[in-house]
């Protein structure tokens, strides 16, 4: 059995939404500091372009996290695999997703989070699967919402693999 994906945003789309989500980004937090919390590993594509399309102050650092679970499926345990190199107590914080479907993840960070003593925190997140929510959780800045298919590209991945791709795609097995 062998895959082939399928475009479901292509590059262009992506470049083109990810400029509007800076400008809106620098224009809320205009003449204000702001911390992008990048979430490892799948967001690090996303967050790469957004931070060049966001004018002003920007400082970035990482946070790796784990689901437990087999295959496409989380079992909703988050463990931090790599904290943040500097603390956040008073920083307008963003924390930047790939895709927010079961809400779990985003609703575990903003809870950590909070306990830190942030001005702010707000959530980015590229995609949004709302078909797939356990738990609802806002999403301040959002690129897209999807359906409910499995997908991979601009540093989403299936088993480690497609990250690379320029496109959101869909993984069809032929």
């Amino acid at each position: 059995m062998s895959e082939r994906i399928v475009t479901m945003l292509s590059a262009e789309q992506i470049a083109a939404r990810v400029r509007e989500l800076g400008a809106e980004i620098a224009k809320e937090y205009k003449d204000r500091n702001l911390v992008l919390v990048v979430v490892l590993k799948g967001s690090f594509i996303f967050a790469s372009d957004l931070c060049r399309a966001i004018e002003g102050n920007v400082r970035i650092d990482f946070l790796g996290v784990r689901s437990y679970g087999e295959g496409t499926e989380t079992s909703g345990v988050v463990q931090i695999t790599q904290d943040l190199s500097r603390p956040i107590a008073g920083e307008d914080v963003i924390i930047v997703e790939d895709i927010v479907d079961t809400g779990l993840t985003i609703a575990h960070l903003m809870d950590l989070f909070r306990t830190r003593g942030p001005r702010s925190v707000k959530v980015c997140s590229l995609l949004h699967k709302p078909a797939r929510a356990r738990v609802g959780v806002n999403v301040d800045f959002l690129g897209f919402t999807i359906e409910d298919k499995f997908v991979v590209g601009y540093g989403l991945d299936f088993a480690e693999r497609y990250r690379n791709l320029p496109f959101i795609g869909i993984v069809e097995r032929t």
